[in-house]
């Protein structure tokens, strides 16, 4: 994905919160939008655009040219009408790729009838986390599943990458790894160049095939 796509995200709860804040800190352009002016208010200094508004309204979506983000994440929780709602809107109005966030497989199969692109289950996928961090030998802190073969993750730098350059590590073609956002305790470095040096205790934030980041040094 091109740091120039845009997101973005309806319903700021837990889940909403968290996937807005990681793109953004990842280098993205993101929008959220919540019916709650305190929500909003909480979340404005961590996202691009905060907009306090009522998604179910169509006109007020088209007047902020909702079809002009590459993708939408759906991620209104409890009221389920409303969630269907906004994702068969945000199909209709042109979004290319529109992403929900289903609380059981009955709506997830609601979802995917109404043309959704994809459909997310955070609580199960929790569960497939927290197998996935009991049965790696890498010190894997978070990973977000993109597709079936590819994900975001984010650990510590493993020794061997300590006091190097990017460029010199060379772990796209090493590992066919990419690094996209690099965390030390002063900063987030998005988009790193090769000349970012990883330090010890930096978190590497990196996308690449779950094939290729089991080979990855410990």
């Amino acid at each position: 994905m091109g740091k120039d796509k845009q997101f973005v995200v309806i319903g700021i709860g837990r889940f909403g919160r968290s996937v807005a804040t990681t793109l953004y800190n990842s280098g993205y352009e993101v929008m959220v939008i919540d019916h709650s002016e305190k929500e909003i208010q909480d979340i404005a200094d961590e996202v691009t655009h905060a907009v306090q508004l009522d998604a179910r309204d169509e006109d007020t979506l088209k007047k902020l040219g909702i079809r002009n983000f590459d993708i939408a994440i759906v991620a209104i929780g409890d009221d389920i009408q409303s969630n269907i709602l906004v994702s068969v809107m945000l199909k209709e109005l042109g979004v290319p790729t529109v992403i929900s966030k289903a609380k059981d497989a009955l709506h997830g199969r609601v979802l995917e009838k109404v043309g959704v692109d994809r459909v997310i289950y955070p609580e199960r996928d929790m569960g497939i986390k927290l197998a996935h961090s009991l049965t790696s030998t890498n010190d894997f802190l978070d990973f977000i599943e993109i597709s079936p073969e590819y994900s975001i993750f984010e650990l510590f730098a493993p020794k061997e990458f300590i006091n190097k350059t990017l460029g010199r590590l060379n772990l796209r073609a090493r590992y066919g790894i990419s690094v996209i956002a690099i965390k030390s305790q002063e900063e987030i470095i998005a988009g790193p160049g090769a000349d970012s040096v990883i330090r010890q205790g930096d978190i590497l934030i990196m996308i690449g095939s779950n094939k290729d980041i089991r080979s990855l040094p410990k």
